[in-house]
């Protein structure tokens, strides 16, 4: 409460608690030369300044507190804003907001513009930021269970020879990565129920499937697949995404190693998987340093997706490699 004149004020009927006890007092709220006066069970006197008066509700009895823990409860909402009114109190701003469907209005704007840029900005950098500290064990078990999962409802064993497996593997195991290091992984081979399919899991799992093998042109584009899949790995990009997705509950999740209630949920997500354009062309840039430092011409990259592009639209491709001319032009331009 603010003192602006000496005026003195008519009492108004008021409830008073010391702060120590549930004691019910009874008294009397008057304004005299800038004081705040009680009477009744209880006298004393407090200079305005010193006291401390409660958000304004359209329904909930208004305090006023006092610096020792005691405080007043006034009914009469009316008359005691009157008083506040003419002792020249004024509600802060943002009280001041929330009484005003303007205000309101504002503020409702203003959260959703404010959640949005976070969305947008501020959780892919907090998503980053966990899914790099998460300990490998806790990816190893989150990749592991949605493996499992997949292949109880979406893969079949593969029916590609083993040797042909293994020659692939090793095939790519002869390649050179960029950078200082190689993420860990491990290429595993599957037959799909819903067509041509590449993708890599935080286990460091690569899943390369039958139909996929069967689309590619060469050995050479396979291990174009395989490397962009291995750039995902390096960014950690599903991780990412899977924190990004669900947010607060998978962070958390994750956080504290408790991954089987998001392992349910991923499936159904990795089918209508879709990187953001930044993302994937992160992962194409891996996959394009690491041909070009084994000597393997970036076409063969290209025809990856020109394959891909071939394909009726409605065919689900888990893989996140949107068929697009607009990555072909720009892998085929990497080359000139």
């Amino acid at each position: 409460m603010n003192a602006t004149t000496q005026e003195d004020y008519a009492a108004l009927a008021a409830r008073y608690f010391d702060g120590q006890t549930s004691r019910l007092y009874h008294v009397t709220l008057s304004v005299r030369d800038g004081q705040a006066v009680l009477a009744g069970d209880i006298e004393r006197s407090c200079p305005l300044g010193e006291l401390h008066v409660s958000e304004r509700s359209r329904h909930a009895v208004r305090k006023v507190s006092f610096a020792d823990g005691a405080y007043l409860e006034i009914a009469d909402q009316a008359a005691f804003n009157d008083m506040l009114h003419d002792t020249g109190h004024r509600d802060g701003w943002v009280v001041r907001l929330q009484q005003s469907w303007r205000g309101a209005l504002l503020a409702t704007v203003a959260t959703i513009v404010a959640l949005w840029l976070s969305y947008q900005y501020l959780l892919p950098l907090a998503a980053k930021g966990i899914a790099y500290t998460l300990p490998q064990s806790v990816e190893r078990q989150l990749g592991q269970g949605v493996l499992d999962m997949l292949d109880r409802h979406v893969f079949a064993p593969s029916q590609l020879d083993g040797a042909r497996q293994q020659a692939l593997r090793a095939q790519f195991a002869r390649l050179a990565t960029p950078g200082d290091s190689t993420p860990e992984h491990r290429i595993v081979f599957r037959k799909s129920k819903i067509g041509p399919n590449a993708f890599a899991l935080p286990s460091g799992d690569i899943v390369l499937t039958d139909e996929m093998i069967e689309l590619l042109p060469d050995d050479q584009a396979i291990m174009g697949v395989l490397a962009h899949e291995l750039g995902h790995l390096q960014q950690r990009h599903l991780t990412r995404r899977i924190i990004q997705t669900s947010a607060v509950g998978a962070g958390a999740a994750l956080l504290f190693g408790d991954v089987s209630t998001v392992v349910a949920t991923l499936p159904p997500m990795l089918l209508d998987l879709k990187y953001s354009r930044d993302v994937e062309r992160d992962a194409d840039d891996y996959a394009i340093a690491m041909l070009r430092q084994n000597g393997i011409a970036l076409e063969h990259l290209a025809q990856v997706f020109v394959a891909l592009g071939k394909l009726d639209e409605g065919t689900p491709y888990l893989s996140s490699h949107p068929a697009s001319a607009e990555r072909v032009e720009r892998i085929r331009a990497a080359q000139r």
